[in-house]
């Protein structure tokens, strides 16, 4: 887990109570972090993942001070216009294509305050930003440039510029080999021949997400009163909640909010956008969950003291937190604000002799036969982006949820090959091949559930046979006898795909992924693969 260092002098500051040093150890300890140790003036504590908004001194302290109860109920912020514009250009499709950005001014700058901002980016990009290839983010002195700011993909050794800490100007593809940075995080841009850049009016360099700053126009010192700030990669959600925790905690150090306009051609929005989400609660489930019995205005109480506004079974929830998906959430956070130590403990009246389910021997048996063929086994979410699947070229409904909260993930999964392509998008930068494989549940619309293998096979080499020689393996080691007919499915190349079927039952389709949904996932390699319904292989295995 990340760890963040903070003076306890600040920490106190901006809480805006002290605490008996115990008192204090004990709430921090309570709120959901693992605290580590406090010496002298300096905390020093563990944040977990779930929690980004809290990698700073400033969004730490602001959910402790609502936890203690000092300054309850949600945090609001002000956001002006500043009427200056970021234009996105097409050239930065599968490489970069996404950016988010915001204006904080009537900021003043010390040596800690510097130190503050460059850990939250770094622990940032780290944790919620997976070492920059999730997201990336650049924080400017803005005095120094002059919009409108650009954003477009060019050829490296046509674009020059000197490096934040770099002694010389030298090229975007230099920069790879000669600067730390680019040493360090030139795998993301590998094999890319464009990489993505920010310039202002001047055509002035900016930075090379996510690589490096521009010297000139990317150094924050002491003189720096106003920054621009810009979160790029591939999820506009993601990155949108990201550039929320980053402002709030320059809000926090008393700096003023501006939105900017972003132009992406066809489609034109403005960030940041700090309209707090709704998401209805229920009391029932709430108590059912927790063993409890609390009133309306104890979940009212208990929300509010974890940074929420909550009335008439719906909670506000802030801008700023990445982590709440569901019901579920908010229920944890009701529990912590309740106090684990609160909980009483109980023994179930329940005698039980435990043994492996059959099914799960079963899966387990899949996986070792897999791993054994040097096949590496992943594992992603059960819920997706209803676009997931125009992305493999099929009209496919998911089950939606009713309040989801993001775009990335509004949809139960239909099928399972969808999730592992997405798996290969965000890995295009690593080497292949890359033979990945899964078993997880999809869900229908008629609420049936079942246990889905997927393998994926992505390299300059794959192809049906391949695959097949896949199956072929699988199946020998568990004994089935199959057959495969040729079928037609806009996901496949037409003539390289087929139903599998065990005992005359359809369990599976095998075949190779065709170049517009390749191309839509942004993969040069060919990909092969199969999804097999292991909740009907099952019953033909359990039977031999």
């Amino acid at each position: 887990m990340p760890t963040i260092k903070v003076s306890k002098k600040e920490f106190e500051k901006y809480v805006g109570k002290k605490l008996p040093i115990e008192k204090l150890k004990d709430r921090i300890s309570y709120l959901g972090t693992d605290l580590e140790g406090i010496e002298k003036d300096e905390i020093n504590v563990e944040i977990f993942p779930n929690r980004p908004d809290m990698l700073s001194v400033q969004g730490f302290a602001r959910a402790f001070s609502s936890f203690i109860g000092h300054k309850k109920g949600l945090r609001r912020y002000d956001v002006k216009k500043s009427g200056e514009k970021v234009t996105i250009d097409s050239s930065l499709k599968n490489i970069r294509p996404y950016t988010v950005c915001a204006i904080v001014k009537n900021l003043k700058f010390d040596n800690e305050r510097i130190k503050e901002l460059v850990q939250i980016q770094e622990k940032l990009h780290i944790t919620y930003g997976r070492n920059r290839k999730k997201v990336a983010i650049g924080i400017y002195p803005y005095e120094k440039i002059k919009p409108p700011i650009k954003f477009f993909a060019e050829d490296p050794k046509k674009i020059k510029f000197r490096p934040l800490e770099y002694n010389k100007e030298i090229t975007g593809l230099q920069i790879l080999s000669m600067h730390s940075a680019g040493r360090e995080y030139g795998y993301l841009l590998e094999g890319m021949k464009k990489f993505p850049f920010f310039k202002d009016s001047e055509n002035k360099i900016l930075s090379m997400p996510p690589i490096i700053n521009s010297h000139e126009t990317g150094k924050i010192n002491h003189k720096t009163n106003d920054v621009f700030i810009e979160c790029s990669g591939f999820d506009f959600d993601v990155l949108k909640k990201c550039l929320n925790i980053i402002v709030c905690a320059l809000a926090d150090m008393g700096g003023k909010i501006y939105s900017m306009e972003l132009d992406y051609g066809s489609k034109k929005t403005t960030t940041p956008d700090l309209t707090p989400k709704k998401m209805k609660i229920k009391r029932d489930y709430v108590n059912k969950i927790l063993g409890l019995n609390l009133k309306e205005n104890d979940i009212k109480k208990y929300l509010e003291r974890m940074g929420y506004d909550y009335s008439n079974n719906t909670v506000k929830i802030p801008a700023y937190r990445a982590d709440i998906i569901s019901e579920i959430d908010l229920i944890e956070d009701i529990a912590i604000a309740y106090g684990y130590e609160n909980f009483k403990e109980e023994i179930p009246e329940v005698a039980t002799i435990a043994k492996e389910d059959r099914f799960e021997i079963f899966k387990n048996k899949i996986s070792e036969i897999l791993i054994g063929l040097r096949l590496l086994e992943v594992n992603t979410y059960h819920l997706v982006s209803s676009n997931i699947n125009k992305r493999m070229n099929v009209d496919m409904k998911n089950v939606m949820l009713e309040n989801s909260i993001s775009d990335e993930y509004d949809s139960l999964r239909s099928w399972m090959i969808p999730s592992l392509m997405d798996v290969l998008e965000k890995n295009r930068s690593n080497e292949y091949p890359q033979n990945i494989f899964e078993i997880g549940t999809i869900f229908k619309k008629d609420l049936e559930e079942n246990d889905r293998l997927a393998i994926l096979l992505c390299d300059k080499d794959t192809n049906f046979t391949k695959i097949k020689q896949i199956l072929d393996y699988l199946l020998n080691k568990l004994n089935l006898k199959y057959e495969i007919k040729d079928v037609e499915h806009d996901s496949f190349i037409k003539g390289r795909v087929g139903r599998v079927s065990v005992k005359g039952k359809d369990v599976a389709y095998i075949g190779e992924i065709h170049p517009k949904v390749l191309s839509n996932f942004g993969l040069e390699m060919p990909v092969s693969c199969l999804e097999l319904n292991l909740s009907e292989l099952f019953t033909f295995f359990s039977k031999n």
